[in-house]
């Protein structure tokens, strides 16, 4: 299967990509370009939103409005993106490290996780902010946390430190948001990229954007590579399924460090990709704070 391009955005660097079934929307972060995106696929139009600092990851809340993960803080942002509340400071101590992938588990808590961006080191974490806004370290010891995504009963969580070369799955308390029974999903070893964003189908499977790769794959349940999709462009880094029918799995890409010579060659670079793998999604729940 073959994605094609259906916004060429040239994001500098395109992540965290969702489905708003509230609005119809698939909406999207260039992290980079301190921008928001948002792309309707029926009426074939899309929209940026100009930020005032990188945003990293974000959800939709229940009750109106944005929680947004800036690179050192979390806030919730009212509905007109004007106004702020200050959940948390993401790992103060630490200049090296920023926040970066992210997803709602299916009771509406926020799971993100860290990276050092600077060094590699792994010295950040994984933070889980509840509903009520308390915050709570769930993993520790990340370099890049990335794969943050939820089996559709919500009882497992799967993750990657992107470095690792796999995705781990976790049990998946739904009543407390802790993860335990860390232990290997899928390894990446013999795949040309790395494991980046990624989200699941409604057979449970795990679609996987592979940074570097030129891919997005299907992690079946049984941990093996099952499917692949070709993306046209060397930096896949994030997937969602969307859509009316859920059936759209929509991808976005990076033009982070390519040279002139990598983006001459590849100009959809940093676009939004689609394709219909045949499969249906999951939702994501809002973050219900």
């Amino acid at each position: 299967m073959h994605a094609e391009l259906v916004v060429d955005c040239q994001n500098q660097h395109g992540e965290g990509i969702f489905w708003n079934p509230a609005d119809g929307l698939v909406w999207w972060t260039d992290i980079e370009g301190c921008t928001l995106w948002s792309f309707d696929p029926v009426a074939s139009i899309s929209t940026s939103h100009e930020m005032p600092e990188r945003v990293c990851c974000f959800a939709p809340k229940a009750s109106g409005g944005l929680i947004v993960a800036f690179a050192d803080r979390i806030v919730l942002l009212d509905p007109t993106m004007n106004e702020e509340t200050l959940v948390t400071r993401f790992e103060p101590n630490n200049p090296e490290t920023r926040l970066n992938d992210g997803r709602t588990d299916r009771q509406g808590r926020l799971i993100v996780g860290g990276m050092n961006e600077v060094s590699g080191n792994a010295d950040s974490s994984v933070i889980c902010v509840d509903p009520d806004l308390s915050v709570r370290t769930i993993i520790e010891g990340v370099s890049c946390a990335n794969s943050t995504c939820f089996a559709a009963d919500g009882a497992t969580m799967f993750f990657a430190d992107t470095p690792d070369r796999e995705i781990v799955a976790f049990d998946y308390d739904t009543d407390s948001g802790s993860v335990s029974n860390r232990r290997r999903h899928a390894s990446f070893e013999d795949e040309p990229g790395l494991p980046d964003g990624s989200c699941v189908d409604a057979e449970g499977g795990v679609w996987n954007a592979e940074w570097e790769g030129h891919r997005v794959v299907r992690v079946a349940p049984d941990g093996t590579i099952d499917r692949m999709i070709e993306v046209p462009v060397w930096k896949p880094t994030c997937c969602a399924f969307g859509g009316p029918d859920l059936d759209t799995l929509f991808i976005t890409t990076s033009r982070l460090m390519s040279d002139e010579a990598a983006l001459t060659k590849e100009p959809e670079s940093g676009g939004l990709f689609a394709v219909k793998p045949g499969v249906r999604g999951v939702i994501d729940a809002p973050f219900n704070g």
